[in-house]
């Protein structure tokens, strides 16, 4: 057993492969009891304290710390064994570029949690629709500078020489910014909404062919609820590009119903169905001034009538327009209106054969 435990294979020797492969083993076990102490003291301490900052620390350092514990167990794995200087300087290098990785994760679910318990609540409690459009790009900005400084100070540690490698970068830069420029766009098209403000968060929208409820503006992209339920991502460029009609703001909404009367309605009832129209709109509640009301002509199979009327913004839409369509059928029909349906009247006139 001995000799077999001293036998070399790629420079070292089966005791100091297994003592490697123990140590590995080990840290995963002490992470493993870490973050079970994380899930039950940790958590159970903060539970009984009255703030919840120190629950958001505890669940999101749980996991980063557990991961950090392994990376630097798999190095102090390594150390104990002999690996050639390239292999060995690129561990070391990937070793020390994986922790402040994990520490850009920690602080980026850190500020997620943070934005999301403290300071969402405020931008919904507030009137000022404002803070709810910059607080996804504040978000976003703030992750987007966490991970590009991890990323630099961990090349930089790692022994590369970011300087120069950026610089290099500009050899590339008229390729990458013809491959980017849909992104660069969208980007701009993000400040654009965000400056000219053609809508805000929960304004009802059409845009590009779709209908439905703005519920969250992004640096790249927003997201409209539709009418159907469904979320859809349109590309902030579009908003640039395209017209965009905000429902929200229209003052009232226009109904426009076109009624149709059978030929055989005399003058005076034509006179009577403009009335009635006219009482409908002032009546309902829900229906602004400045109705318009007037017989538009002669139809193939009607006289037709054409009633304009603009219901209130507080007024529940579907409702209003449901109570004035019912009004004008029951009044129609008890005045002895009638309305027209398409029709055909057929002559078949008999013409006398010529004598031969």
């Amino acid at each position: 057993m001995p000799e077999m435990l001293s036998n070399t294979y790629y420079n070292n020797t089966v005791l100091e492969w297994l003592t490697a492969m123990g140590i590995v083993l080990g840290v995963v076990l002490i992470a493993r009891v870490v973050y079970r102490i994380f899930k039950t003291v940790f958590r159970k301490l903060t539970a009984s304290t009255n703030t919840r900052l120190d629950d958001i620390l505890v669940d999101m350092v749980e996991e980063p710390l557990v991961a950090m514990i392994v990376i630097a167990g798999i190095w102090l794995a390594t150390q104990g064994l002999t690996l050639p200087d390239g292999l060995s300087t690129l561990i070391g290098h990937v070793m020390q570029f994986g922790i402040f990785m994990m520490v850009a994760w920690l602080l980026s679910r850190l500020i997620d949690s943070l934005f999301e318990e403290y300071l969402v609540p405020l931008t919904k409690s507030s009137e000022n629709t404002l803070d709810d459009q910059l607080l996804p790009f504040l978000r976003k900005g703030l992750k987007m500078i966490i991970w590009c400084m991890a990323i630099i100070v961990g090349l930089n540690n790692a022994g590369y020489d970011v300087a120069a490698l950026i610089a290099g970068l500009g050899i590339g830069g008229l390729a990458l910014a013809m491959a980017a420029k849909d992104t660069v766009a969208n980007i701009f098209g993000g400040f654009t909404i965000l400056t000219d403000k053609p809508f805000s968060i929960n304004d009802r929208v059409q845009v590009d062919g779709y209908d439905g409820t703005v519920t969250e503006i992004g640096i790249r992209s927003t997201r409209i609820k539709t009418l159907a339920g469904r979320i859809v991502t349109i590309p902030n460029s579009k908003f640039a590009d395209s017209a965009v009609e905000n429902v929200s703001w229209e003052p009232a909404r226009k109904v426009t119903l076109e009624l149709g009367l059978t030929y055989d309605t005399p003058p005076e009832d034509m006179e009577k169905g403009l009335q009635i129209l006219q009482e409908i709109a002032n009546e309902d509640e829900g229906v602004n001034e400045g109705s318009i009301i007037f017989f538009s002509g002669f139809g193939d199979f009607s006289m037709n009538i054409t009633f304009i009327y603009y219901i209130n913004k507080s007024s529940n839409i579907a409702a209003t327009q449901n109570r004035v369509n019912l009004a004008v059928l029951k009044r129609f029909n008890a005045a002895g209106l009638e309305f027209a349906f398409p029709t055909q009247t057929l002559y078949n006139i008999n013409a006398t054969p010529k004598a031969q």
